[in-house]
């Protein structure tokens, strides 16, 4: 089996997405990029947006350079769409390297990370042309033995300070890039996007009726964590630092089959006052948009208190705790 309008080199999307990250990343095909992604592609990240597939090479180099041996594992592609309007991947990825040369993230350290990303990319005609990228900047930063908030108030100072400093994401500074999807009405997906805004409407006892007591949860800052105090900490963690801010989903896939169990991925964003104690310290009265990403993945019940049928018994969920931390010290930090 083929996409109609790409290579017939790959069996299927998902083929798609995990063969061109590893040719492009890992074999050093950077100047395929030509290709693979279109000349004027946004690839929005939390820390801002690049635009260009030139600009997306020169940062590939960089962090070639800075981590020779980073590797990037395929853990999943949850996909919809079609190839005549655009197909969307939800790429989710496990990356280890060795801080082994000096660069963005300063003399080289010698120390290893290992965190997620997820990529969420829009393809058509064997390009990708639209693109939405959280990594967990938090977890490489904490696993370098540096302090995010710290990190991130330093990187303001490096940059020329508050007002010259590169601005983090937010929906005033994007750009049409041509996707305009929302993904697909399969049940699962509408299933794990109900859970989350109960979640974000204060609901938190949802944790212990969706979610299965063994879930395994994989969070922001490199966070490994089991059963319902982890997912309750990340989820309560996060909503009790912006309380009143507006939560939203932007984009939502839903998938079963493929030899996998069914799954979700969820890119949403939270837009708002740092108004509260939470994973983000004293409350600021900061203006703080937060992109974010998650995958759920569900399975037959086992262990919980609701019943359910099937209940969340594995997730991801990032957001980048670096450019939080910056649109909060961008406008009540000491830069002296």
């Amino acid at each position: 089996m083929s996409i109609p309008g790409f290579s017939q080199q790959w069996k299927d999307f998902p083929d798609y997405i995990v063969g061109i990250t590893r040719e492009i990343w890992e074999s050093r095909g950077i100047g395929t990029l030509n290709h693979y992604y279109a000349p004027d592609i946004p690839v929005r990240s939390p820390m801002g947006i690049q635009r260009g597939n030139q600009a997306v090479m020169a940062a590939t180099m960089a962090t070639c350079h800075e981590f020779p041996d980073r590797q990037l594992f395929g853990e999943d592609v949850i996909w919809s769409g079609d190839p005549e309007t655009g197909l969307l991947s939800s790429h989710r990825i496990i990356t280890t390297a060795t801080h082994s040369r000096d660069g963005a993230f300063g003399p080289a350290t010698g120390k290893r990370f290992t965190v997620r990303v997820i990529a969420d990319c829009a393809a058509k005609n064997d390009t990708i042309f639209d693109e939405w990228l959280v990594r967990d900047y938090g977890g490489i930063v904490r696993q370098l033995g540096m302090d995010p908030e710290a990190y991130a108030t330093a990187l303001i100072a490096q940059e020329g300070g508050p007002e010259a400093c590169s601005k983090p994401f937010t929906p005033g500074i994007d750009v049409d890039g041509g996707y305009h999807g929302t993904g697909n009405d399969n049940p699962w997906g509408q299933r794990y996007g109900d859970t989350l805004t109960a979640l974000m409407n204060n609901d938190f006892n949802r944790v212990w009726m969706d979610y299965d007591r063994a879930v395994q949860g994989e969070y922001a800052g490199g966070v490994n964590g089991i059963s319902w105090e982890a997912v309750e900490g990340f989820w309560l963690g996060l909503r009790s630092s912006f309380p009143n801010a507006k939560f939203k989903i932007h984009h939502q896939i839903g998938m079963d089959g493929d030899m996998l169990p069914p799954r979700a991925a969820l890119r949403w964003s939270l837009d708002g006052k740092h108004e509260g104690f939470g994973a983000f310290g004293a409350p600021t009265g900061a203006h703080v948009h937060v992109m974010g990403i998650c995958h759920g993945e569900y399975g037959p019940f086992v262990e919980n208190g609701s019943g359910a049928d099937a209940t969340i018994r594995r997730e991801c969920a990032l957001y980048d705790e670096i450019a939080i931390w910056k649109q909060i010290k961008m406008q009540t930090g000491d830069f002296s």
